[in-house]
């Protein structure tokens, strides 16, 4: 492979615990040796057990923020996590279009805080058609998939996407079992790991993992395993909710 790195591009809030959002991402796509860049959507008051407020920054902002970076950066491996509203994400995904040609982009569509919050998890549900039209891979856990689609079969739904679905298993009765729908296809993955510990920003971790293999030329289902993997050695890296990052 090149020794140039790719640029992976995160749009995210910022989590000052370090455990989620841009400072997870960027710590992910650091150790994937691409090259993390990001754009802020929100300012957080938290830590990885608890969610105070959130400050949420301006649409007019953001696609600024991201107009920048795209007039100078080659960038066409995105991640696309906190978001106010339907209207912001999608001005998001039009910029994004606009300025990078046949982007990969996944969404890890974040309904609500897993430490608390006071977040709208029907906020997409309106504009959710136009948005996966967007995409190309969305990453919900199973509460997530149920908020947006509703109790469909993520097969069926996959069928009549343009986007592919990644279903996190970590509130499965088979607890780390997910499924890729992808091409018609599913495709089951296992954790490898028995633990109970548990961490902070773990969505967040994987999407970036995901985004940062795809960047690097990994085929989805290898690049899915790949990121799998290193999700499982940051929830076994220490007992405590802040997940190490290393491979």
């Amino acid at each position: 492979m090149s020794r140039k790195r790719p640029y992976c591009l995160t749009i995210a809030g910022f989590d000052p615990s370090g455990g989620a959002g841009i400072l997870a991402d960027i710590k992910t796509f650091e150790q994937f040796r691409t090259h993390g860049l990001s754009v802020l959507t929100a300012n957080t008051v938290q830590t990885e057990d608890s969610y105070e407020k959130t400050f949420w920054i301006s649409q007019e902002t953001i696609v600024e923020q991201l107009t920048t970076l795209l007039k100078r950066y080659p960038v066409t491996h995105f991640k696309v996590g906190l978001i106010e509203n339907a209207s912001i994400l999608l001005a998001v995904l039009e910029t994004i279009h606009t300025h990078a040609a046949s982007p990969f982009i996944l969404w890890d569509p974040i309904l609500s805080a897993s430490a608390g919050g006071d977040l709208d998890p029907q906020r997409f549900k309106e504009s959710l058609p136009v948005i996966l039209e967007k995409i190309s891979l969305i990453t919900p856990n199973i509460p997530e998939f149920e908020q947006l689609f509703g109790e469909r079969d993520p097969a069926e739904v996959a069928n009549t996407l343009n986007s592919e679905i990644y279903l996190k298993g970590g509130h499965a009765a088979s607890k780390g079992k997910d499924f890729l729908y992808a091409g018609g296809k599913c495709y089951p993955f296992n954790s490898q790991v028995r633990t109970s510990l548990s961490k902070h920003g773990t969505g967040c971790i994987l999407s970036a993992a995901l985004t940062a293999s795809r960047s690097l030329g990994y085929p989805l289902v290898k690049g899915v395993l790949k990121s799998k993997r290193y999700l499982e050695r940051s929830l076994v890296s220490n007992p405590t909710l802040l997940a190490y990052h290393h491979f």
